[in-house]
């Protein structure tokens, strides 16, 4: 029998709403699922990817990664994982790195047995080099298999990776899909095997309402068909998220507002206020003043209801979005650069995914080098417009990039550039 905590999505390093106290929760849910690990006695931890949520994780980040680490060597538990979209670089990464200080090991086609369980890796790969893999696993001797991946698989949300073909075309035959990059938790099976997101440790967008945790995977060589692998939900105690959602009628206003506040607990919790219906006009950094006042992190407020036009101004909304493609028709912007601000101002792509989708598609053009052209500049006109420019979000799960745009405080730089000094640290600095 073995027995492994299967986790992924942990973000480390993100400071959400510029919160270095949100920073810090990242790296403590991580904490605890290790912690957990070692008080439970698990075979190993597996993690499928995105520990980091930027691929220049800072010192601090990095210092306390290899601290929570350590807690689990001590403990004799192995750290077997793979590498996230967020987490990857193009030269060495950070897992080899936590691997060749004895703290981890990256998991790839070679089987690392932990109890009766073998399990492999298979890194995130962008959607334009997956035709080309040989989904080519080496043998094992012993009674079960796992494959950790860091992907958007079927059939689950935002899904762009064929499960069955994965499963059918390896060489090895699973007992389980151990996945990453989906922040719903979910389980299902396909082609006879089962196949299981863990969800994230941290919410990391407003979008996460359900509670954040982790699977337990038992692996039971004298169980039967579907009972061999036992997958089981165990939920974290994490920073709280409070939503409050506010219908106004005709009259009311802000103190409504402060009123449907009022009635939830706001201690050191993260506040979502949504504004619906009718009523008088509400100023929202008043609203999030009060929440802050009342004992919240962090307040955040969405009036969501449409505002109409007193007929004495001869503009309509849709002037602003004509002015701006009559504008960009006049520019001579390559083809990548209306590809990104076709997402930018797609009604498809939704705020919190905006940055993760300007990313994946800037990475599959610079992974294809034909296609290098497509970052020259092109004659301006309405034809020139990238057909790829729909806006779709590129499989990416909601939970990607927290109100990516406004809320992250940074991307980090190209691979190539040195090293930052304001506590941005790159691989080179350690290997």
């Amino acid at each position: 029998m073995t027995r492994v905590i299967h986790t992924g999505d942990t973000h480390i390093g993100y400071a959400q709403y510029h919160s270095p106290v949100r920073r810090q929760d990242f790296l403590d849910a991580f904490g605890t699922v290790v912690d957990d690990a070692v008080d439970d006695g698990v075979d190993a931890v597996v993690h499928a990817g995105d520990l980091f949520h930027d691929r220049r994780p800072e010192l601090r980040d990095l210092m306390g990664t290899i601290s929570v680490l350590r807690r689990l060597d001590d403990a004799g538990v192995p750290f077997l994982a793979v590498v996230g979209n967020h987490e990857s670089t193009r030269g060495g990464q950070w897992l080899d790195l936590f691997e060749r200080l004895g703290l981890a090991t990256r998991l790839g086609s070679e089987p690392v047995v932990a109890g009766d369980t073998a399990f492999y890796g298979l890194d995130h790969v962008p959607v334009s080099r997956r035709d080309g893999l040989d989904y080519a696993f080496a043998d094992h001797d012993v009674a079960h298999a796992a494959l950790v991946a860091h992907g958007l698989f079927e059939p689950f949300g935002y899904a762009d990776w064929d499960t069955e073909t994965v499963l059918t075309e390896s060489d090895v035959e699973f007992d389980a899909m151990l996945l990453g990059d989906n922040h719903t938790p979910d389980t299902a099976e396909v082609a006879d095997t089962w196949v299981t997101y863990p969800g994230s440790t941290e919410r990391a967008s407003a979008s996460e309402r359900d509670g954040r945790g982790y699977n337990l995977v038992v692996f039971d060589a004298d169980a039967a068909g579907d009972d061999a692998v036992d997958i089981r939900r165990r939920v974290l105690d994490t920073r709280p998220f409070v939503f409050v959602e506010v219908e106004l009628r005709a009259g009311e206003g802000e103190s409504r507002v402060r009123e449907r506040v009022r009635e939830y607990d706001l201690a050191e919790a993260v506040v979502h206020v949504e504004i619906a219906g009718e009523g008088d006009p509400v100023t929202p950094a008043a609203v999030e003043e009060f929440a802050t006042d009342a004992g919240a992190l962090v307040a955040r407020v969405a009036d969501r209801r449409e505002v109409e036009s007193d007929g004495e101004v001869d503009v309509s909304f849709a002037d602003p979005e004509d002015a701006v493609r009559d504008r960009l028709d006049e520019m001579p912007l390559s083809t990548v650069a209306r590809d990104v601000e076709g997402a930018v101002r797609s009604d498809t792509v939704t705020d919190a995914n905006v940055r993760e989708t300007v990313k994946r598609r800037v990475e599959e053009r610079l992974d294809e080098e034909e296609d290098l052209g497509a970052f020259d500049p092109v004659d301006s006109g309405p034809e020139a417009v990238d057909a790829e420019g729909d806006g779709d979000n590129g499989g990416r799960d909601e939970g990607d990039a927290d109100e990516s745009a406004a809320e992250s405080d940074r991307e980090g730089p190209a691979d190539d550039e040195p090293a930052s000094t304001d506590g941005q640290v790159s691989m080179e600095d350690y290997l």
